[in-house]
C-alpha cells in the first residue's frame, strides 16, 4: 500500500512537472556586440559561459535589433511593434509606452507568471505611463532612466518607481556601493523565490555601458592575467575596463545558470542571452579605426558592418542571440535564420499559449528555435526607422534611406553585407515596393505622458548620476 501511495504521489509529481510551463529567462546586455565574444573569434575580450552556452545552445547569425538605439529598442521589443507604430521612438532615456499598450510581462500575465526585471527599463520614467509596474511586472529593479544608468555608483536605484538608497554613493563614478551587484542580487534572489512556479526573469542589464567602471576586485579581472595588452600603457585603461566588465557580464550569465542547475529549473527554462544595438566603435585609434575590440569586423575575415549604433546599417543593427533549453533546443546549432526584436513578444507568446494583442507586428520565432521552421525570415519584410532615417528588408535586399532628403539606397546582402555597392539603380522594381512598404508601415507617433509637466522625479533620476543636488559636478570649478 505504501508503495502504491509513494508511486502514485511520484507519478503525480512528475506528471505536474511536464505540464509546467517553462520558465524564461532573457538576458540582454547592454550594447555587447556581435564580434565581442569568444566564439565570434574576439582576440581580447574573454566569454567563457557565453561560448559553452553557444556550443550547447543555438546561435542566430542574423538577429538585428528593432532599433539601434537603447530606449526605442526596449519599448519596441516590450510591446512588440516596429518603429512605425512604436511609441518610443526618441532615445531621451524617459519617453514612455503609452497607459494602454501591453508589454511581454502583461502577456505572460494570462497564465499567472511570476514576473521581475532587473536593470535597465528605457522604455518610460518615473511619473510616467510607461514605468514597468504598471505594465506587468510583479518588480523592477534598477533604473527606468537611461541617464541614470551612466553611472555604477548612483545614489539610489529604483524598486516599482520607489527610491533604494546605496550606501556611500553621491553619482559619478566612484562609491561604495556597484549598482551592478545589487541588481544581480536582486534577480537571482526573485529566480529563487519563483522556483515553484513559472517565472519570467528579464535582465536588460547595462554592463558594458555607460561609465567605464568594475570594482577592481571584480572576479572577471581573474581571466585577464598574464594578458600582455592589459600590462600596454598605450592602452586606456577604458578599453581595459570594458573588457572585463563584458567578463562580468559573462560570470553574470554563469550565476544565472549555476542557479538554475542548483534549483534543478534548468530542463524546463529556456534561457536567452543577446546584446540590445548593433555595436559602437570605442577606443578608436588609426591602428584600430573600427575600434579596438573592432564589435562590427569580423576578425577573421576583416569584413565589416557598415556603421553602428545609431544608424540603420547593418553595424547598428546586428546583434549576437543565443537561445539555450535541455533537451528542446539542439546543442550547438547555427541558424542564419533572420528575425529581429519585435518577434520576441510574439515567440514568448507561442511558447507559453498565450495572447498577443491585436495592435503588434511580430511573428514567432519558436518553430525555428526548435529546429521546426522550413522559413529563412521571420517577415516578408521588416521595417525600421530612427531620427529620420528608414530602412527595410526584403529577403535578401536592404534598403535605407539615410535621411528624408536623401536617396534611396539598395544593397544585396546575400553579396555585400558590408553594404557598399549601391543597387538602387539597376533594381528600380525591388526598390519600389520597398519604398512602398516604407510609406504604408509609418505612423505618426504617439507617445505616452508623464503625468507632472515638469517630470520631477524623472528629472531626478537623470540627475542621480551626478547625485542629487540637480548639479552637474563637471561644471563645478
Amino acid at each position: 500500500m505504501t508503495r502504491c501511495i509513494l508511486f502514485t504521489l511520484f507519478f503525480s509529481l512528475s506528471l505536474a512537472a511536464a505540464d509546467r510551463l517553462p520558465n524564461i529567462v532573457y538576458i540582454m546586455s547592454d550594447e555587447l556586440s556581435f564580434y565581442e565574444l569568444g566564439h565570434t573569434g574576439n582576440p581580447y575580450i574573454k566569454t567563457p559561459n557565453i561560448d559553452k552556452m553557444a556550443a550547447n545552445g543555438l546561435r542566430f547569425t542574423n538577429a538585428l535589433a528593432a532599433s539601434p538605439v537603447c530606449g526605442p529598442l526596449r519599448g519596441s521589443m516590450l510591446t512588440g511593434k516596429h518603429a512605425g507604430r512604436a511609441s518610443v521612438r526618441a532615445n531621451d532615456g524617459g519617453t514612455p509606452i503609452r497607459a494602454e499598450e501591453e508589454t511581454i510581462a502583461q502577456v505572460l500575465k494570462q497564465k499567472d507568471y511570476a514576473t521581475g526585471g532587473f536593470g535597465k527599463w528605457g522604455a518610460g520614467g518615473r511619473g510616467s505611463t510607461g514605468v514597468p509596474e504598471d505594465h506587468g511586472f510583479d518588480v523592477f529593479f534598477g533604473v527606468y532612466d537611461q541617464v541614470h544608468a551612466h553611472t555604477f555608483y548612483p545614489p539610489y536605484i529604483i524598486r516599482n518607481s520607489e527610491e533604494v538608497p546605496l550606501k556611500g554613493n553621491i553619482g559619478g563614478r566612484h562609491g561604495q556601493t556597484y549598482m551592478h551587484y545589487e541588481v544581480m542580487r536582486e534577480g537571482l534572489q526573485f529566480i529563487r523565490d519563483n522556483k515553484d512556479q513559472p517565472f519570467f526573469a528579464y535582465f536588460p542589464l547595462t554592463p558594458p555601458h555607460g561609465m567605464y567602471d568594475i570594482p577592481k576586485d571584480d572576479p572577471a579581472w581573474d581571466q585577464y592575467q598574464g594578458e600582455a595588452w592589459m600590462k600596454d600603457p598605450d592602452i586606456h585603461w577604458e578599453a581595459k575596463n570594458y573588457a572585463a566588465m563584458c567578463t562580468m557580464v559573462d560570470n553574470n550569465l554563469g550565476s544565472i545558470q549555476a542557479l538554475l542547475r542548483e534549483l534543478e529549473l534548468e530542463d524546463n527554462t529556456i534561457v536567452f542571452f543577446t546584446g540590445d544595438n548593433g555595436g559602437q566603435a570605442r577606443f578608436r585609434s588609426d591602428e584600430h579605426p573600427h575600434g579596438f575590440f573592432g564589435p562590427n569586423v569580423n576578425p577573421e575575415t576583416g569584413v565589416v558592418f557598415r556603421g553602428g549604433k545609431g544608424n540603420l546599417y547593418e553595424g547598428g543593427l546586428k546583434i549576437p542571440y543565443l537561445v539555450q533549453w535541455s533537451g528542446k533546443v539542439e546543442a550547438g546549432r547555427v541558424s542564419d535564420f533572420v528575425f529581429t526584436q519585435y518577434d520576441v513578444m510574439a515567440t514568448l507568446a507561442d511558447l507559453t499559449g498565450t495572447k498577443v494583442p491585436e495592435d503588434t507586428d511580430g511573428s514567432s520565432v519558436l518553430p525555428e528555435i526548435l529546429g521546426e521552421s522550413h522559413r529563412k525570415y521571420s517577415h516578408d519584410m521588416f521595417y525600421w526607422e530612427y531620427r529620420g532615417q528608414t530602412a527595410v528588408r526584403f529577403a535578401n535586399w536592404k534598403a535605407v534611406q539615410p535621411k528624408p532628403s536623401d536617396d534611396w539606397e539598395l544593397y544585396n546582402l546575400d553579396s555585400d553585407i558590408s553594404e557598399t555597392i549601391d543597387l538602387s539603380e539597376r533594381h528600380g522594381d525591388i526598390l519600389g515596393k520597398m519604398k512602398a512598404f516604407a510609406k504604408a508601415s509609418h505612423e505618426p507617433v504617439r507617445p505616452g505622458t508623464f503625468a507632472d509637466p515638469d517630470r520631477t522625479l524623472h528629472e531626478r533620476d537623470r540627475w542621480a548620476k551626478w547625485g542629487t543636488s540637480g548639479e552637474d559636478p563637471r561644471k563645478k570649478k
